[in-house]
């Protein structure tokens, strides 16, 4: 069984996500309709901004609350090996 994980960050980051979902069926409707491809990337480039913005919210909240207060982390090189695979999404 998967041990669940819940921050306070976590409802923010869905409503981030949720938003960004709405703007991303907005492109996919803006294709449909046949809008200047300068619209269409300039709404894509929100969606992507607004993701980015949601995993390093999520990254660094991961950083401050885990490695840091992580009472189970037996030493510094676990410690750092955590922090390498979690940074590799940045």
């Amino acid at each position: 069984m998967v041990d669940t994980h819940q921050h306070s960050s976590h409802p923010r980051i869905s409503a981030r996500l949720k938003r960004a979902n709405g703007h991303l069926n907005s492109v996919i409707a803006m294709i449909a309709e046949g809008r200047p491809c300068s619209e269409i990337a300039q709404q894509l480039h929100a969606v992507e901004k607004a993701i980015t913005n949601a995993k390093r919210e999520l990254i660094f909240d991961h950083i401050d609350h885990c490695l840091d207060q992580d009472p189970d982390a037996q030493d510094s090189a676990t410690t750092t090996a955590e922090l390498r695979d979690i940074a590799r999404y940045l």
